[in-house]
Protein backbone atom coordinates (compact mmCIF):
# COMPACT_ATOMS: atom_id res chain seq x y z
CA UNK A 1 0.00 0.00 0.00
CA UNK A 2 1.46 3.46 -0.78
CA UNK A 3 2.08 5.33 2.27
CA UNK A 4 1.87 9.26 1.53
CA UNK A 5 4.49 12.01 3.96
CA UNK A 6 2.85 15.48 3.92
CA UNK A 7 5.57 16.99 2.16
CA UNK A 8 5.96 21.17 2.22
CA UNK A 9 4.92 21.06 -1.42
CA UNK A 10 1.86 18.66 -0.73
CA UNK A 11 0.58 21.33 1.86
CA UNK A 12 1.25 23.87 -0.37
CA UNK A 13 -1.09 21.84 -3.36
CA UNK A 14 -3.53 21.12 -0.63
CA UNK A 15 -3.65 25.00 0.65
CA UNK A 16 -4.26 26.06 -2.42
CA UNK A 17 -6.96 24.00 -3.69
CA UNK A 18 -8.71 24.69 -0.77
CA UNK A 19 -8.58 28.73 -1.78
CA UNK A 20 -10.20 27.72 -4.88
CA UNK A 21 -12.77 25.13 -3.24
CA UNK A 22 -13.76 28.19 -1.26
CA UNK A 23 -14.24 30.69 -3.95
CA UNK A 24 -16.01 28.12 -6.19
CA UNK A 25 -18.63 27.82 -3.23
CA UNK A 26 -19.15 31.41 -2.90
CA UNK A 27 -20.79 31.43 -6.39
CA UNK A 28 -24.37 30.42 -6.72
CA UNK A 29 -25.35 29.45 -10.34
CA UNK A 30 -28.85 29.35 -11.25
CA UNK A 31 -30.01 25.37 -11.51
CA UNK A 32 -30.28 25.76 -15.42
CA UNK A 33 -26.80 26.87 -15.72
CA UNK A 34 -25.10 24.72 -13.18
CA UNK A 35 -26.64 21.18 -15.13
CA UNK A 36 -25.38 22.41 -18.39
CA UNK A 37 -21.93 23.17 -16.81
CA UNK A 38 -21.99 19.93 -15.12
CA UNK A 39 -23.57 17.83 -18.65
CA UNK A 40 -20.26 19.48 -20.76
CA UNK A 41 -17.56 18.36 -18.23
CA UNK A 42 -19.24 14.92 -18.23
CA UNK A 43 -18.40 15.12 -22.19
CA UNK A 44 -15.14 16.65 -22.14
CA UNK A 45 -13.78 13.86 -18.98
CA UNK A 46 -15.62 10.85 -21.06
CA UNK A 47 -13.55 12.31 -24.66
CA UNK A 48 -10.40 12.84 -22.68
CA UNK A 49 -10.25 9.59 -20.29
CA UNK A 50 -10.78 8.03 -23.34
CA UNK A 51 -7.98 9.89 -25.43
CA UNK A 52 -5.61 8.87 -22.75
CA UNK A 53 -6.04 5.11 -23.65
CA UNK A 54 -6.37 5.83 -27.61
CA UNK A 55 -9.51 6.20 -28.17
CA UNK A 56 -9.25 8.02 -31.76
CA UNK A 57 -12.80 10.51 -31.65
CA UNK A 58 -12.54 13.87 -31.79
CA UNK A 59 -14.07 16.36 -29.11
CA UNK A 60 -17.16 16.90 -31.64
CA UNK A 61 -17.57 13.51 -32.59
CA UNK A 62 -17.75 12.47 -29.00
CA UNK A 63 -20.38 15.27 -27.92
CA UNK A 64 -22.36 13.77 -30.93
CA UNK A 65 -22.61 10.36 -29.56
CA UNK A 66 -23.43 11.01 -26.62
CA UNK A 67 -26.09 12.86 -27.76
CA UNK A 68 -27.48 10.47 -30.06
CA UNK A 69 -29.76 8.02 -28.35
CA UNK A 70 -31.18 6.72 -31.65
CA UNK A 71 -28.31 4.58 -32.90
CA UNK A 72 -28.86 0.78 -31.73
CA UNK A 73 -25.07 -0.03 -32.34
CA UNK A 74 -21.95 1.59 -31.82
CA UNK A 75 -18.48 1.22 -32.65
CA UNK A 76 -15.65 0.19 -30.28
CA UNK A 77 -14.68 4.00 -29.63
CA UNK A 78 -17.89 5.00 -29.46
CA UNK A 79 -19.58 2.54 -27.05
CA UNK A 80 -15.94 3.51 -24.84
CA UNK A 81 -17.07 7.20 -24.72
CA UNK A 82 -20.70 6.49 -24.10
CA UNK A 83 -20.04 4.14 -21.09
CA UNK A 84 -17.93 6.75 -19.07
CA UNK A 85 -20.55 9.27 -19.51
CA UNK A 86 -22.71 6.55 -17.94
CA UNK A 87 -20.51 5.85 -15.13
CA UNK A 88 -20.37 9.36 -14.62
CA UNK A 89 -24.01 9.84 -14.40
CA UNK A 90 -24.08 6.56 -12.13
CA UNK A 91 -21.13 7.74 -9.53
CA UNK A 92 -23.21 11.33 -9.34
CA UNK A 93 -25.91 9.15 -8.32
CA UNK A 94 -23.94 7.61 -5.76
CA UNK A 95 -22.32 11.21 -4.40
CA UNK A 96 -26.06 11.75 -3.46
CA UNK A 97 -26.52 8.45 -1.64
CA UNK A 98 -23.56 9.24 -0.20
CA UNK A 99 -22.43 5.39 -0.79
CA UNK A 100 -19.29 4.23 1.20
CA UNK A 101 -16.55 2.93 -0.99
CA UNK A 102 -15.88 -0.92 -1.74
CA UNK A 103 -15.53 -3.55 -3.93
CA UNK A 104 -18.36 -3.84 -5.28
CA UNK A 105 -18.29 -0.05 -6.49
CA UNK A 106 -15.09 -0.76 -7.87
CA UNK A 107 -16.68 -3.68 -9.58
CA UNK A 108 -19.55 -2.19 -10.77
CA UNK A 109 -17.89 1.27 -11.97
CA UNK A 110 -15.52 -1.65 -14.16
CA UNK A 111 -18.98 -2.98 -15.40
CA UNK A 112 -19.93 0.28 -17.27
CA UNK A 113 -16.84 1.21 -18.39
CA UNK A 114 -16.71 -2.09 -20.20
CA UNK A 115 -20.70 -2.52 -21.19
CA UNK A 116 -20.93 -4.29 -24.79
CA UNK A 117 -17.26 -6.20 -24.08
CA UNK A 118 -16.89 -9.90 -24.21
CA UNK A 119 -17.59 -11.08 -20.52
CA UNK A 120 -14.52 -12.11 -19.46
CA UNK A 121 -13.13 -8.64 -19.87
CA UNK A 122 -15.95 -7.73 -16.95
CA UNK A 123 -14.80 -8.56 -13.69
CA UNK A 124 -12.07 -9.35 -12.04
CA UNK A 125 -9.14 -11.51 -14.33
CA UNK A 126 -8.12 -14.97 -13.44
CA UNK A 127 -5.28 -17.43 -14.06
CA UNK A 128 -3.71 -16.68 -17.60
CA UNK A 129 -3.09 -20.17 -19.66
CA UNK A 130 0.32 -21.82 -18.88
CA UNK A 131 3.31 -20.37 -20.39
CA UNK A 132 1.45 -16.64 -21.20
CA UNK A 133 2.11 -13.85 -18.44
CA UNK A 134 -0.30 -11.21 -18.08
CA UNK A 135 1.26 -7.61 -18.83
CA UNK A 136 1.21 -4.36 -20.41
CA UNK A 137 3.02 -4.33 -23.37
CA UNK A 138 4.83 -1.54 -25.43
CA UNK A 139 2.65 -1.44 -28.66
CA UNK A 140 5.95 -0.94 -31.00
CA UNK A 141 8.57 -2.94 -29.19
CA UNK A 142 6.08 -5.65 -27.74
CA UNK A 143 8.13 -5.60 -24.40
CA UNK A 144 6.14 -5.79 -21.23
CA UNK A 145 5.84 -2.04 -19.63
CA UNK A 146 4.49 -3.30 -16.59
CA UNK A 147 3.70 -6.60 -14.87
CA UNK A 148 1.11 -6.25 -12.47
CA UNK A 149 0.33 -8.53 -9.15
CA UNK A 150 -0.59 -12.03 -9.78
CA UNK A 151 -4.68 -12.48 -10.27
CA UNK A 152 -4.90 -14.62 -6.97
CA UNK A 153 -3.85 -11.81 -4.94
CA UNK A 154 -5.71 -8.98 -6.48
CA UNK A 155 -9.22 -10.05 -4.15
CA UNK A 156 -7.06 -8.74 -0.88
CA UNK A 157 -4.91 -5.88 -2.14
CA UNK A 158 -8.76 -4.50 -3.29
CA UNK A 159 -9.68 -5.38 0.25
CA UNK A 160 -6.81 -3.73 2.10
CA UNK A 161 -7.23 -0.64 -0.48
CA UNK A 162 -10.89 -0.23 0.38
CA UNK A 163 -10.04 -0.93 4.06
CA UNK A 164 -7.75 2.15 3.79
CA UNK A 165 -10.16 4.54 2.19
CA UNK A 166 -12.82 3.76 5.01
CA UNK A 167 -10.47 3.82 7.87
CA UNK A 168 -7.71 6.47 7.16
CA UNK A 169 -7.24 10.06 8.36
CA UNK A 170 -5.47 11.19 5.28
CA UNK A 171 -6.65 14.19 3.66
CA UNK A 172 -9.56 13.46 0.86
CA UNK A 173 -6.84 14.90 -1.94
CA UNK A 174 -4.06 12.09 -0.52
CA UNK A 175 -7.16 9.40 -0.44
CA UNK A 176 -7.97 10.25 -3.89
CA UNK A 177 -4.59 10.14 -5.08
CA UNK A 178 -3.53 7.02 -3.34
CA UNK A 179 -7.23 5.52 -4.93
CA UNK A 180 -5.77 6.68 -8.52
CA UNK A 181 -2.72 4.52 -8.12
CA UNK A 182 -3.78 1.76 -6.63
CA UNK A 183 -6.13 1.12 -8.64
CA UNK A 184 -3.78 1.15 -11.59
CA UNK A 185 -0.90 -0.59 -10.18
CA UNK A 186 -3.30 -3.56 -9.22
CA UNK A 187 -4.56 -3.92 -12.45
CA UNK A 188 -7.39 -5.82 -11.62
CA UNK A 189 -8.72 -6.19 -14.94
CA UNK A 190 -8.44 -7.24 -18.04
CA UNK A 191 -9.24 -4.12 -19.54
CA UNK A 192 -11.05 -0.69 -18.10
CA UNK A 193 -8.11 -0.05 -15.28
CA UNK A 194 -7.36 3.76 -16.23
CA UNK A 195 -10.55 4.37 -16.61
CA UNK A 196 -11.84 2.85 -13.74
CA UNK A 197 -9.12 4.60 -11.93
CA UNK A 198 -9.98 8.01 -13.05
CA UNK A 199 -13.73 7.47 -12.44
CA UNK A 200 -13.01 6.59 -8.37
CA UNK A 201 -10.57 8.59 -7.48
CA UNK A 202 -13.47 11.54 -8.89
CA UNK A 203 -15.63 9.95 -7.16
CA UNK A 204 -13.53 10.04 -3.91
CA UNK A 205 -13.01 13.74 -4.26
CA UNK A 206 -16.91 14.26 -4.89
CA UNK A 207 -18.41 12.60 -2.31
CA UNK A 208 -15.71 14.74 0.14
CA UNK A 209 -16.64 17.66 -1.26
CA UNK A 210 -14.11 18.54 -3.78
CA UNK A 211 -16.10 17.87 -6.90
CA UNK A 212 -16.31 21.55 -7.66
CA UNK A 213 -20.10 21.01 -8.42
CA UNK A 214 -19.42 18.24 -11.09
CA UNK A 215 -17.72 21.34 -13.07
CA UNK A 216 -15.01 21.12 -15.17
CA UNK A 217 -13.01 17.78 -15.96
CA UNK A 218 -9.79 16.58 -14.01
CA UNK A 219 -9.74 14.05 -17.35
CA UNK A 220 -8.31 17.41 -19.15
CA UNK A 221 -5.71 17.62 -17.39
CA UNK A 222 -3.93 14.42 -17.41
CA UNK A 223 -4.58 13.94 -20.63
CA UNK A 224 -2.78 17.47 -21.69
CA UNK A 225 0.79 15.94 -21.35
CA UNK A 226 -0.14 11.53 -21.86
CA UNK A 227 3.52 10.56 -21.34
CA UNK A 228 4.00 12.80 -18.20
CA UNK A 229 0.66 11.23 -16.93
CA UNK A 230 1.88 7.65 -16.66
CA UNK A 231 5.44 8.85 -16.30
CA UNK A 232 4.22 10.21 -12.83
CA UNK A 233 2.33 7.08 -11.86
CA UNK A 234 5.24 4.60 -12.81
CA UNK A 235 7.81 6.74 -10.94
CA UNK A 236 10.75 5.50 -12.40
CA UNK A 237 10.29 2.19 -10.67
CA UNK A 238 10.72 -1.53 -12.38
CA UNK A 239 7.93 -3.08 -14.79
CA UNK A 240 7.12 -5.70 -12.13
CA UNK A 241 4.67 -5.20 -9.28
CA UNK A 242 6.44 -6.84 -6.46
CA UNK A 243 9.79 -4.79 -7.01
CA UNK A 244 8.47 -1.96 -5.68
CA UNK A 245 5.32 -0.52 -7.35
CA UNK A 246 3.94 -2.39 -4.44
CA UNK A 247 4.80 0.15 -2.19
CA UNK A 248 6.80 2.63 -3.73
CA UNK A 249 10.13 4.44 -1.68
CA UNK A 250 9.00 8.01 -3.16
CA UNK A 251 5.28 8.14 -3.86
CA UNK A 252 5.27 12.23 -3.17
CA UNK A 253 6.15 11.88 -7.52
CA UNK A 254 2.96 10.65 -8.17
CA UNK A 255 1.19 12.62 -5.31
CA UNK A 256 2.43 15.93 -6.38
CA UNK A 257 1.56 15.53 -10.28
CA UNK A 258 -1.82 14.03 -9.12
CA UNK A 259 -2.13 17.69 -6.85
CA UNK A 260 -1.03 20.09 -9.53
CA UNK A 261 -3.28 18.54 -11.65
CA UNK A 262 -6.29 19.10 -9.31
CA UNK A 263 -4.78 22.72 -8.33
CA UNK A 264 -4.77 23.36 -12.19
CA UNK A 265 -8.57 21.63 -12.37
CA UNK A 266 -9.92 23.78 -9.39
CA UNK A 267 -8.71 26.93 -10.78
CA UNK A 268 -10.31 26.44 -14.06
CA UNK A 269 -13.77 25.98 -12.35
CA UNK A 270 -13.14 29.33 -10.30
CA UNK A 271 -12.94 30.48 -14.33
CA UNK A 272 -16.05 28.61 -15.62
CA UNK A 273 -17.90 29.58 -12.62
CA UNK A 274 -17.42 33.21 -12.02
CA UNK A 275 -17.60 33.68 -15.96
CA UNK A 276 -20.81 31.46 -16.39
CA UNK A 277 -22.37 33.69 -13.35
CA UNK A 278 -21.75 36.82 -14.71
CA UNK A 279 -22.98 35.89 -17.96
CA UNK A 280 -26.18 34.83 -16.80
CA UNK A 281 -26.45 38.15 -14.70
CA UNK A 282 -26.23 39.90 -17.92
CA UNK A 283 -28.06 38.47 -19.76
CA UNK A 284 -30.96 39.24 -16.82
CA UNK A 285 -30.11 42.51 -16.57
CA UNK A 286 -30.20 43.47 -20.31
CA UNK A 287 -34.18 43.24 -19.72
CA UNK A 288 -34.14 45.92 -17.22
CA UNK A 289 -35.08 49.35 -18.16
CA UNK A 290 -33.21 52.30 -16.11
CA UNK A 291 -35.54 52.77 -13.23
CA UNK A 292 -36.00 49.19 -12.54
CA UNK A 293 -32.14 48.86 -12.31
CA UNK A 294 -32.26 51.74 -9.94
CA UNK A 295 -34.94 49.62 -7.77
CA UNK A 296 -32.47 46.69 -7.51
CA UNK A 297 -29.61 48.72 -6.53
CA UNK A 298 -31.84 50.40 -3.72
CA UNK A 299 -33.01 46.78 -2.82
CA UNK A 300 -30.08 45.28 -2.88
CA UNK A 301 -28.70 48.10 -0.60
CA UNK A 302 -31.24 48.53 2.03
CA UNK A 303 -33.48 45.04 2.36
CA UNK A 304 -31.42 42.09 3.78
CA UNK A 305 -34.97 40.46 4.66
CA UNK A 306 -38.83 41.44 3.71
CA UNK A 307 -40.05 44.59 2.12
CA UNK A 308 -43.45 45.64 0.89
CA UNK A 309 -44.38 48.03 -2.08
CA UNK A 310 -45.93 50.38 0.29
CA UNK A 311 -42.67 50.62 2.37
CA UNK A 312 -39.78 50.79 -0.65
CA UNK A 313 -42.68 53.43 -2.44
CA UNK A 314 -42.23 55.57 0.94
CA UNK A 315 -38.44 55.68 1.11
CA UNK A 316 -37.83 56.35 -3.13
CA UNK A 317 -40.93 58.85 -3.61
CA UNK A 318 -42.67 57.50 -6.03
CA UNK A 319 -46.47 55.91 -6.21
CA UNK A 320 -46.98 52.21 -5.05
CA UNK A 321 -48.68 51.33 -8.02
CA UNK A 322 -44.94 52.31 -9.87
CA UNK A 323 -43.19 50.24 -7.21
CA UNK A 324 -45.74 47.24 -8.12
CA UNK A 325 -45.01 47.03 -11.49
CA UNK A 326 -41.32 47.58 -11.32
CA UNK A 327 -41.10 44.80 -8.72
CA UNK A 328 -43.16 42.29 -10.92
CA UNK A 329 -40.64 42.69 -13.99
CA UNK A 330 -37.32 42.61 -10.99
CA UNK A 331 -39.69 39.29 -10.26
CA UNK A 332 -40.24 37.96 -13.63
CA UNK A 333 -36.14 37.83 -14.44
CA UNK A 334 -35.43 36.41 -11.18
CA UNK A 335 -34.06 39.13 -8.80
CA UNK A 336 -36.60 39.25 -6.28
CA UNK A 337 -39.44 36.59 -5.10
CA UNK A 338 -42.97 37.44 -3.75
CA UNK A 339 -44.30 35.96 -0.98
CA UNK A 340 -48.15 34.72 -0.85
CA UNK A 341 -50.31 34.86 2.08
CA UNK A 342 -54.02 33.59 0.71
CA UNK A 343 -52.89 33.23 -2.74
CA UNK A 344 -52.31 37.37 -3.03
CA UNK A 345 -48.71 39.07 -2.61
CA UNK A 346 -48.14 40.23 0.75
CA UNK A 347 -43.90 41.06 0.51
CA UNK A 348 -41.31 40.64 -1.46
CA UNK A 349 -37.49 39.34 -1.19
CA UNK A 350 -34.34 39.66 -3.05
CA UNK A 351 -33.89 36.00 -4.66
CA UNK A 352 -30.76 33.74 -3.89
CA UNK A 353 -29.59 34.83 -7.66
CA UNK A 354 -29.78 38.91 -6.25
CA UNK A 355 -28.20 38.21 -2.95
CA UNK A 356 -25.19 35.94 -3.81
CA UNK A 357 -24.38 38.33 -6.82
CA UNK A 358 -24.89 41.53 -5.17
CA UNK A 359 -21.15 42.15 -6.12
CA UNK A 360 -21.41 41.56 -10.06
CA UNK A 361 -25.01 43.53 -10.21
CA UNK A 362 -23.38 46.77 -8.22
CA UNK A 363 -20.50 46.26 -11.16
CA UNK A 364 -22.43 45.40 -13.89
CA UNK A 365 -25.42 48.10 -13.39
Amino acid sequence: MIKVNLTNEILRYITEIEKNRYKVSTVKLPRSVASKLRKNSKKKSSYASNKIEGNPLSEKQVDEVIENDERKHFLKPEQEVRNYFLALNYLEEKVKKKEPFSKKLILDVQKYVEKGAPKEKIGLRGPMPPGVLFAVYDSQSGNPDYIPPEYCDIPSLLDELVDYVNTTDDHPLIVAAVVHYQLVTIHPFEDGNGRTARLLSGYILDINGYGFNGIGSLEEYFAYDINEYYESIQMGLPALYYSGRDNPPHPEIWVNYFLRMVLLYSGKVCELSESSSEDEISGSLSYLKGKEKELLLFLIKKYKGEFTPIEVSREIGVTNKTVINRLSVLAKHGFVEPLMVNQRIRSYKLSDLARNNEKIIKKKV
